[in-house]
C-alpha cells in the first residue's frame, strides 16, 4: 500500500476545455492520465491531488471527471487549486459524491489525514511573485497570504495531533507530509511566510503543482532543510509519483 501524488490533471469531459494547445505533453491527456495511472496504482493505494482537477464550473458539470477519476485504481484525497471552481464546503462536495456513487473521494482541507506512514497535511497556497496570480478585481495580497497561513497551520495543528498520539499509542514517528497546489519555493521565488510555518513544524518534504510547461527544472529543490518536489500531471508525463518512505524523495 503506497501513497503516489499528481495535481493538475484538468480534465473536462463535460467542457470544451482543450488542453493540447498547451504544449505536445498535453495531447490525448485525458487518454495518458487512465493508461498511466492504471499501471503504476493499486486499488489499495492513496493518490493525492492538489488541486486543478476538473474545469467544472460546479460540482455537477465537474461529475464527469469525478467519475473517471473514482473508477481509476486507489483511494484519492483531493486539494483546492485555482481553477477548481467547482469546490464548495466539503460537506456538500461529500453529500454531492454519495449522491452520485463517487465512493474514493476524501478532502484535505483544514484537517489532516493518517495515511499508511504519513500524515498528510496541506492547503492550497498563494503565489505572488509580481501578482503571478491573475484576477478580475484588485486583492489584499497580505489577507490573501494570511488566510492561507492560517489554513496551513490549522492543518498542520491537526498533524502533529495525529503524530503525537500515534507515538503514545504505537510508538511510531510517523512523517508530516505537506502538499499545496502553489509553489511556495520555485526558481528564485519564495513565500518566506508559507516556508516558515513549515519549517516550525518540522516540515521536512513538501509537494506542490500548478507549475506547466517548464520540462528542464529539477523535480525537487531543497530550501530552509525541505525538500520542495514539482508534481504537476504534465511534468509527470500524467504519472502518479510514488512517495518514498523515509526523510528524502
Amino acid at each position: 500500500m503506497s501513497v503516489f501524488v499528481m495535481a493538475d490533471t484538468h480534465l473536462s469531459l463535460a467542457v470544451n476545455k482543450p488542453m493540447d494547445k498547451f504544449g505536445a505533453r498535453w495531447a490525448k491527456h485525458t487518454e495518458k492520465i487512465k493508461e498511466n495511472w492504471t499501471k503504476t496504482v493499486s486499488p489499495d493505494d492513496t493518490v493525492v491531488i492538489p488541486g486543478d482537477l476538473s474545469w467544472g464550473i460546479n460540482l455537477a458539470e465537474a461529475l464527469p471527471d469525478f467519475r473517471l477519476i473514482d473508477e481509476l485504481p486507489g483511494k484519492k484525497i483531493l486539494l483546492k487549486g485555482n481553477h477548481d471552481y467547482w469546490w464548495d464546503t466539503v460537506k456538500k462536495m461529500t453529500e454531492f459524491n454519495e449522491e452520485n456513487g463517487i465512493t474514493t473521494f476524501s478532502y484535505l482541507h483544514n484537517n489532516a489525514v493518517r495515511c499508511e506512514d504519513f500524515i498528510l497535511c496541506g492547503s492550497r497556497g498563494w503565489y505572488t511573485e509580481d501578482k503571478r496570480v491573475i484576477t478580475s478585481n484588485e486583492v489584499d495580497t497580505a489577507k490573501l497570504i494570511a488566510r492561507e497561513v492560517g489554513r496551513l497551520k490549522t492543518s498542520l495543528d491537526c498533524g502533529r495531533a495525529i503524530r503525537e498520539q500515534v507515538l503514545a499509542e504505537e510508538g511510531k514517528a510517523l512523517e508530516m507530509l505537506v502538499f499545496l497546489h502553489f509553489p511556495p519555493y520555485f526558481k528564485g521565488y519564495i513565500c518566506d511566510e508559507i516556508i516558515l510555518e513549515l519549517y516550525r513544524y518540522g516540515i521536512e518534504r513538501c509537494f506542490f503543482g500548478h507549475i506547466h510547461g517548464m520540462y528542464d527544472v529539477p523535480m525537487t529543490r531543497r530550501y530552509m532543510d525541505i525538500d520542495f518536489t514539482l508534481i504537476a500531471g504534465d511534468f509527470l508525463g500524467f504519472t502518479p509519483y510514488e512517495i518514498a518512505v523515509g526523510r528524502r524523495p
